[in-house]
């Protein structure tokens, strides 16, 4: 049976973007054509769009999510607003990039639990390990949901820290006041790899904030440290979001505020219509901070539900099976102690939520999901 081709994948990428095939070839002819292809006028394009999208003043494309966040704590290094050594505090149940970009850069992760029923960063933990080596927050809009704002902002300019917002999971999540999850901290990092909710064909990343500085030296860094060609004024790196990708995302990104509306809607189906005791569904407060890059439910026998799902046709993923406090990768956690972590990541199942369901296959998901 576990060989059984799935009826509902978790994921049709081809499905999802065949929409775009005609206009996208048109695209690439054009790219083709321009003679163009490291940071032409479609990067530029899709910075200005992207920010504007964003609500914030400045975007830097670069080559992927990691390195978007690797960029801005780099920077904030060379601008003296940090140092080498000092404290990040990071959710503990976040992707293990997050971490690693900390590392990247130098600086120290420190981690601390989530809240059990929105899987975003605790503010009253992140207040608890603030020490005088804390120099930045940098909380994850995990699985969409956006982390909370307001609170974490007081909490940042009562103990004069930066706050970095990751991104990669919340494109368009927008909060009470109508702000976009670009332009919530002092700088945002997104990842557009294809599964995201606004997906390139390939690696690409992009940085807003409002400081200009900022922007300035994450430019230079992400292109050898250089401003001026053939002058390096940092000690940088090559990551460049590629003008293809700038043109692909371009046209994707006009549709990214009915994609997302498509997602809640299926969201507000899922949560209204299964009803299962077994099965504890996301919070959702109903409003456009969510925009639903995942839907993660729980279980308490995880490998007796996802044999249901398969034995019944139904796609899923685990994000995430691990948690970064047990990764091999980072062994300096491993004496570390996260009861609400590792409860999440041993329960936490994704079912199919994206834009390529059609309404039958929702049904039939709710259904199966309700037989459970």
């Amino acid at each position: 049976m576990k060989d059984q081709k799935l009826l509902i994948p978790f994921l049709d990428l081809y499905k999802i973007n065949k929409p775009y095939h005609e206009k996208l070839k048109s695209c690439f002819s054009d790219f083709l054509e321009s003679g163009i292809y490291i940071r032409g006028r479609g990067v530029e394009k899709f910075e200005q769009d992207f920010s504007q999208f964003c609500g914030s003043r400045y975007c830097v494309g670069v080559g992927n999510g990691l390195d978007a966040l690797t960029l801005i704590l780099r920077a904030y290094i060379e601008l003296g607003k940090i140092r080498v050594g000092d404290e990040v505090i990071v959710a503990a149940n976040t992707f293990i990039a997050t971490i690693l970009s900390v590392k990247h850069a130098g600086l120290k992760p420190v981690l601390v639990e989530p809240d059990e029923e929105t899987f975003t960063i605790d503010v009253d933990c992140i207040r608890e390990s603030i020490s005088e080596k804390t120099k930045v927050i940098l909380p994850t809009h995990l699985y969409g949901q956006l982390s909370p704002v307001k609170d974490i902002n007081k909490l940042a300019k009562n103990n004069d820290l930066l706050v970095v917002g990751d991104a990669a999971q919340a494109h368009g999540a927008r909060d009470v006041n109508g702000n976009i999850s670009g332009n919530l901290y002092d700088a945002s990092s997104f990842s557009f790899y294809p599964v995201k909710n606004l997906g390139a064909f390939g690696d690409a990343g992009a940085i807003t904030t409002n400081d200009k500085k900022l922007s300035e030296v994450i430019r230079s860094l992400s292109n050898y440290g250089s401003s001026v060609k053939y002058r390096s004024d940092y000690f940088g790196v090559n990551s460049r979001l590629d003008e293809l990708q700038a043109v692909f995302l371009r046209e994707k990104l006009k549709n990214i505020r009915r994609d997302n509306q498509r997602r809640r809607e299926i969201a507000h189906q899922y949560l209204t219509e299964i009803k299962n005791n077994k099965i504890k569904l996301p919070f959702w407060d109903g409003t456009d901070n969510h925009v639903f890059h995942l839907f993660v439910v729980r279980v308490k026998n995880r490998e007796q539900f996802c044999r249901y799902l398969e034995k019944s046709g139904i796609g899923y993923l685990i994000h995430y099976p691990i948690p970064p406090h047990k990764q091999k990768a980072l062994p300096e956690f491993f004496h570390l102690s996260f009861p609400i972590t590792e409860k999440i990541h041993e329960e936490v199942v994704s079912i199919p939520l994206h834009i390529g369901l059609e309404d039958a296959e929702v049904r039939q998901i709710i259904k199966t999901l309700n037989l459970y």
